[in-house]
């Protein structure tokens, strides 16, 4: 679905904002980039800002009109940081855009289209759109570069994505978080009791004990490293226990 979503970049004059979107969409998933007359594309600083994204770069579509960006698109999303008087439905919240996009992406193209760097879109360019939407933000001080705010309404379209329940997103975890398995901390358990057996902390088996010390570890839900971490740690104090 996300292959559907368009990124349109329209007359862009820095080369280096072109790559910098590049990665910023590539960060969400969006590999779909178009530019609509760009003063210099390709470019070398396109290729250093994008910053290992050169996919997205060298897959880019380049056109001269946004007629030809957009004429297939099902929903164009047109990103103004001012109000216009066009009767165009306005997203005054990027994640309802986002939630719009991603559901009409399921099935067909859509774009979110993003102006020059000095003056935004057109009007006329805004007519070429379905939809606007605007990024809130400091109201004495709202100006955001090209790739920013194509980082922040592309997030807010991973963001309703990922949300889906056909979306199978995996969040990252670091390995060390892993938790053991249950033959591991049952190992960890016996241990654990013999331990206590062995250094006279109980002298004689005492169910309600090794039944609050389970619960205790239950809570704390260590991680496979944690517990590997335990059990060295009641190794070396049973390997200083008199010989029985």
């Amino acid at each position: 679905m996300l292959s559907n979503i368009r990124i349109v970049l329209v007359q862009t004059f820095h080369p280096g904002n072109i790559g910098a979107t590049a990665r910023a969409m590539k960060t969400m998933g969006l590999t779909n980039l178009v530019l609509v007359n760009p003063r210099q594309f390709p470019d070398d600083e396109a290729t250093r800002l994008a910053a290992g994204a050169t996919d997205a770069l060298d897959n880019a579509q380049v056109v001269t009109q946004l007629d030809e960006a957009v004429s297939d698109c099902v929903q164009v999303v047109g990103a103004s940081a001012r109000l216009r008087s066009l009767p165009l439905p306005h997203f005054e919240e990027p994640d309802d855009m986002a939630q719009a996009v991603t559901q009409n992406a399921q099935h067909a193209p859509v774009a979110l289209v993003f102006g020059r760097e000095r003056s935004g879109l057109t009007n006329d360019e805004i007519r070429c759109c379905t939809h606007q939407v605007s990024i809130p933000a400091n109201p004495d001080y709202g100006i955001l570069n090209l790739s920013q705010a194509v980082q922040i309404l592309a997030y807010e379209v991973h963001r309703a994505w990922r949300r889906r329940d056909d979306s199978h997103y995996v969040y990252q975890q670091p390995t060390q978080t892993t938790p053991p398995s249950r033959e591991q901390f049952l190992h960890f358990q016996a241990h654990l009791g013999r331990l206590m057996q062995q250094s006279g902390f109980i002298t004689q088996p005492h169910a309600r004990t090794e039944e609050q010390l389970q619960a205790l570890f239950t809570r704390a839900q260590p991680s496979r490293k944690e517990l590997s971490l335990l059990r060295g740690l009641l190794s070396a104090f049973e390997s200083h226990l008199p010989d029985r």
